[in-house]
């Protein structure tokens, strides 16, 4: 009974990090905020003169790791998970993000990614990007209040510094209230702001947000990337109802990409705990696109949750369940999921029977044989 205290208190980790700054030098109080997100839990730490911080105690979960500059957040590690032993390390390279964001506002400004860049980003990334240069190089050429509004807005939201992302963003609206790419960034910068606020601020920030996708999809509303990306938003203000129509006014607008827009909305919602409302997300995915290898395994995850046991301890899958891993390893065999998709079928196939049968039941009769 004695060792029971001493076991429990064993179960903790550390996070531990250097932060530097934006001139290349060791950052000293920087505040490193640490933020548990499989259940509440904040802690605070700052760094030392080398800006150099530690953090030990932390029970075992999953956490989101914040540097803070004069009460400004400069910049996040989201899904970091502590273990036992040694501490999980995060670092925070400021000079590193600012010269990113040099290189994305002169992107912008002069259209040219660099290869850097390019290797860096995801080829959708590149895609917004490039379409998002295009745009505004032809609609922006001539008004150099506009231009100047529009880069600064992107260059503060590649650093996640909401604030000044929605004041450059909204000048933009002011001088030419018909652009709808300025609307469409508005609209983020206002949702990224309003998940930095909680309360009447973040409720505040959540309308502003809405109102300007609202001004972006007035303008252009037959673009099936605004009413995916209002969707993902709408989530963040737990108005499931209403993104899960924007997505279906995506796949109608695109129908190739139907399955992707479900998958991320799938996504979201399971980030933010609608298990129920993600996993018929996931069967929508599947449904419009059987081949979206990551959506048939996260619905066979899904149907794994919904599974039933009898009486005599065998557990009975819901049809369907057996055959979105098979699916899964048929698309990607040496996928990031192959492993866990594998072993769901390992379980389920020997030790499960797939269907129930009333053991109180009467038998029927043998049928006869027809052979001679």
């Amino acid at each position: 009974a004695l060792l029971t205290p001493i076991l429990a208190l064993a179960q903790t980790g550390a996070i531990a990090g250097k932060v530097t700054g934006p001139t290349g030098a060791p950052l000293k109080d920087a505040m490193i905020k640490i933020e548990r997100t499989d259940i509440k839990g904040n802690y605070k730490v700052k760094t030392n003169k080398k800006g150099e911080y530690f953090h030990a105690g932390l029970p075992l979960g999953q956490y989101n790791v914040m540097c803070e500059i004069e009460g400004r957040m400069a910049d996040r590690v989201q899904g970091v998970r502590t273990r036992l032993g040694d501490p999980v390390e995060v670092n925070f390279d400021l000079k590193q993000q600012a010269d990113k964001q040099a290189a994305m506002q002169k992107a912008a400004e002069t259209g040219q990614l660099t290869q850097e860049m390019s290797r860096e980003m995801s080829a959708e990334q590149k895609q917004a990007l490039e379409k998002q240069m295009k745009e505004r190089s032809a609609a922006m050429a001539k008004n150099k209040e506009l231009n100047d509004a529009f880069n600064n807005g992107m260059a503060a939201m590649q650093a996640k510094q909401w604030d000044a992302a929605v004041e450059s963003f909204e000048k933009g609206s002011v001088a030419d209230p018909k652009q709808h790419v300025i609307w469409a960034n508005l609209a983020e910068s206002y949702f990224g702001l309003g998940g930095t606020k909680t309360g009447a601020e973040q409720e505040a920030a959540f309308t502003k947000g809405t109102e300007a996708w609202g001004k972006a999809i007035e303008l252009k509303p037959d673009d099936a990337a605004y009413h995916n990306n209002f969707a993902l938003s709408l989530v963040k203000a737990k108005k499931f109802k209403e993104a899960e129509e924007e997505l279906v006014k995506a796949a109608a607008l695109d129908p190739p990409k139907a399955g992707t827009y479900f998958y991320n909305l799938g996504a979201v919602l399971t980030n933010v705990g609608q298990l129920e409302e993600a996993g018929q997300t996931f069967k929508r995915a599947v449904e419009a696109d059987p081949n979206h290898a990551d959506a048939q395994y996260q619905y066979g995850v899904y149907l794994v949750s919904k599974a039933q046991t009898t009486a005599d301890g065998k557990v009975v899958p819901l049809p369907g369940t057996l055959e979105a891993f098979q699916k899964y390893l048929e698309l990607k065999p040496a996928g990031p999921f192959a492993d866990s998709a594998k072993g769901m079928l390992s379980t389920l196939e020997g030790a499960v029977q797939t269907q129930y049968v009333n053991p109180d039941a009467k038998k029927a009769g043998a049928k006869k044989s027809t052979k001679k």
